[in-house]
């Protein structure tokens, strides 16, 4: 649905230049929830821009469902942005409009019949749950109300594409949930892609099926979130998981300090105590958790390994067997 090849842009004149990106490449597939993970600065906002050309890329190539939209007439190009949805931070909401009449104004733009567009935006208004708003104004809102405003009218025209520039940033942890929730069933029902960019983790791990982190306009790395996290050693994981707090715990002599991640059905088998039997070690739990993450379950063990050095070994290699990563950590 999205590909860039080798995305750049610069702004300013030579001399006093500022590279916002450079040379991000990333496909999205359609129909999947693809996070953009940054903080401030990153070039998510570009990023995005450049996606739907509000912004025009320096160098680089811009496809969105097959289309090379750097290559677009002016009017070729305000047909297809019709297909590509944006809901904001901000809202960007007209004060002076109802609900009803946010949710409308695209499609009386694109010349809609009159009763067509009376009974898209009913339609609408039953799938964000706004029925009873709809003669109300955006300052009789709150925020979730006003955001699903929004998402309404980006949904007004049909588009394949959804993009999300942090929606939900402004918004409370309760209502971001409420928000993300409704994003989550427009893809599934809709059939719907979806590209949000955000500098918050646990937007991520809520929603995205897949996840590109951008650092100082350069793409550090993209893929799935669950087999990301999954793996010590990635950027995301790094971000998302700060290390199991190994120092506050007394290790008896010999003892091992080993974090495990698990994801999918392993984080629901007793692999630790299989391990602990066949091969004669203690398994002592120290701390964890469990989670989703894109509706899989994932969890992290920090425990104390003891028993003889060779059994220890033989256990550790049966934990990578099952797919799983150990990483030891020092202990003071």
């Amino acid at each position: 649905m999205i590909e860039l090849r080798d995305v750049s842009k610069v702004y300013g004149k030579e001399g006093r230049e500022v590279a916002a990106l450079r040379n991000v490449s990333l496909r999205v597939a359609p129909g999947e929830v693809f996070g953009v993970l940054g903080q401030s600065g990153a070039g998510k906002s570009t990023l995005i821009r450049c996606i739907n050309l509000l912004e025009r890329p320096t160098s680089g190539e811009v496809r969105v469902d097959g289309r090379d939209m750097m290559a677009l007439a002016p009017r070729e190009l305000r047909l297809a942005r019709q297909g590509i949805g944006m809901i904001f931070q901000h809202f960007n909401l007209f004060s002076s409009q109802t609900v009803a009449g946010n949710i409308a104004y695209p499609l009386e733009v694109a010349g809609w019949p009159r009763e067509r567009i009376r009974e898209r935006v009913r339609e609408l208004l039953e799938l964000v749950g706004l029925v009873d708003k709809a003669l109300a104004y955006p300052a009789q809102l709150s925020g979730g109300q006003k955001q699903r405003v929004g998402i309404a009218r980006a949904l007004a025209p049909r588009p394949r594409l959804l993009l999300s520039d942090e929606a939900t940033s402004a918004l409370d942890p309760e209502t971001t949930r409420s928000v993300l929730g409704l994003l989550r069933d427009i893809n599934r029902q809709l059939g719907l892609t979806i590209l949000l960019i955000t500098h918050q983790m646990e937007v991520v791990k809520d929603i995205c099926d897949s996840v590109a982190v951008l650092e100082r306009g350069q793409l550090v790395e993209q893929g799935k979130v669950v087999q990301l996290l999954a793996q010590p050693g990635t950027r995301l994981h790094e971000l998302c998981y700060a290390p199991l707090a190994a120092r506050d715990w007394q290790v008896s002599p010999g003892g091992r300090l080993v974090e495990v991640t698990f994801r999918g059905e392993s984080a629901t088998q007793p692999v630790v105590t299989t391990m602990a039997r066949r091969f004669g070690v203690d398994a002592n739990l120290l701390e964890g958790s469990l989670e989703r993450v894109a509706g899989v379950r994932m969890g992290r063990l920090l425990f104390e390994l003891t028993g003889a050095p060779e059994a220890v070994e033989q256990a550790l290699a049966f934990l990578r067997e099952q797919g799983l990563a150990p990483e030891e950590r020092a202990h003071v």
